[in-house]
């Protein structure tokens, strides 16, 4: 496949995603996973879950985040910037055309009851998300993945952790697990 071919791909995908996605970053996740990791084969599953990790926990939108790692993954920089304009376009334009008509569409019982209904789809792909990201933890057959998820979830909703510090100390768990591996490994290594 040409670079041209690519990019237009990498655009017309995060656009056609963006465009029909509804409830934020964590609904259009697993569609790029399905299109990048299932249909495409541009971007391996465990490399899914570690770009979706490090959206999740970079400031900003997940979505954008999520496409600007994808983009770079796939193509560079050009790739990101391209994914960026294709996940940014679709809600600038509805949103501009809302702002025309925001009147009309607040006082709108059909409307009201259209974005009800798709609060229930939202979570539905939520739940789906995640249990798809646990699977993907669990199939590593590790502990540690399984017990930092199973405490942060604690954590955050038994004992509302700021997610900040959930995030850290995750991190600051995830690096000294990485060091430690790295650092067997190399003793492994040697006769």
């Amino acid at each position: 496949m040409g670079s041209g071919q690519k990019y237009r791909e990498l655009f017309l995908s995060t656009f056609r995603l963006s465009a029909c996605t509804f409830g934020g970053g964590f609904v259009i996740i697993p569609l790029m996973r399905k299109r990048f990791v299932e249909e495409l084969g541009w971007i391996e599953e465990d490399e899914m879950l570690d770009l979706t990790a490090i959206a999740q926990s970079s400031p900003g939108a997940i979505a954008v985040n999520a496409s600007i790692l994808v983009g770079y993954h796939v193509a560079g920089v050009p790739g990101a910037m391209i994914t960026v304009l294709g996940t940014v376009l679709p809600p600038l334009m509805i949103i501009s055309v809302i702002s025309l008509f925001y009147q009309a569409f607040r006082d709108n019982a059909i409307v009201n009851m259209a974005m009800s209904g798709m609060l229930c789809g939202v979570a539905a792909v939520i739940c789906d998300v995640v249990i798809n990201m646990a699977k993907a933890v669990l199939k590593k057959k590790r502990i540690l993945p399984v017990l930092v998820m199973i405490g942060s979830f604690v954590s955050v909703h038994f004992f509302s952790v700021n997610i900040i510090v959930i995030i850290l100390v995750c991190g600051a768990i995830g690096a000294a697990d990485t060091w430690y591996r790295g650092k067997a490994a190399k003793e492994g290594d040697q006769p």
